[in-house]
């Protein structure tokens, strides 16, 4: 999920999964391992997916992996993307379910309440990239419809900003025709994933301050690059209309 830029909202009555420990776990545990591995398995054999442009995505190092949010698959189908160990934030109303909540915890997500700024998503967030991982970001902030790729929210630039993390555009084709919302069983329709060039991250003050008007111009730059692999993404699959 997308952060807003971190200001000050109110918010009524704690969000679910506040405050929950997380633990940054930088190795492959062999459940870990299992569990990824039985879920990609599924996905190839269901959607026979085609990922183009790995090679964008460092092997190494902090980095954010901002894909396009047109159905709730899309989680899966950005961890086809790489090997490397994935954490991502996810909508907090998730954690409703503790059993559910305890495994997305296991799994590398943590909790982010979308409606306002949430600065211990936030912490987090700069945590993971701080120690040289790979976080997933829709900076969208939710499942969109439609082909325009607009009004972004800026958490991945002001993300990138502090952290010097490069942010990978992710367009991904067939996932709304496949699994649109309100779908149960997703349609077996072969998926497209292009990946983009990696943007570099915001130049800061010399201060060492992050810019907003650097933020937003890296925001306005991620639109035009996430348009233009979802695009890609979508002419690949041949099913949408001209």
């Amino acid at each position: 999920m997308a952060l807003n830029m971190p200001e000050s909202h109110p918010r009524s009555g704690p969000a679910p999964g506040r405050h929950q420990e997380f633990a940054i776990e930088t190795t492959d545990r062999l459940p870990y391992r299992a569990m990824r591995g039985i879920f990609t398995t599924a996905l190839r054999l269901w959607f026979r997916p085609r990922v183009v442009g790995r090679a964008h995505i460092p092997a190494t190092g902090p980095v954010i992996l901002a894909p396009v949010h047109r159905s709730f698959a899309d989680f899966g189908f950005t961890a086809l993307c790489t090997r490397r160990k994935l954490f991502f934030m996810t909508k907090d109303s998730m954690w409703k379910n503790k059993w559910l909540g305890r495994w997305l915890l296991y799994v590398g997500a943590f909790p982010v309440h979308r409606e306002s700024a949430d600065r211990e998503a936030l912490a987090r967030a700069e945590e993971v990239l701080q120690r040289g991982e790979c976080l997933v970001l829709f900076p969208e902030g939710t499942r969109r419809e439609g082909p325009a790729i607009e009004n972004l929210m800026e958490g991945a630039a002001f993300l990138s900003a502090r952290t010097g993390a490069p942010i990978v555009p992710i367009g991904i084709g067939g996932s709304d025709l496949s699994m649109p919302k309100g779908r149960v069983i997703p349609k077996p329709y072969t998926i497209q994933v292009v990946i983009g060039p990696a943007l570099p991250a915001p130049a800061r003050t010399g201060g060492g301050r992050v810019s907003r008007s650097a933020v937003h111009a890296a925001t306005e730059e991620l639109a035009g690059k996430l348009t233009a692999a979802y695009d890609e993404a979508k002419a690949k699959t041949g099913r949408y209309r001209q």
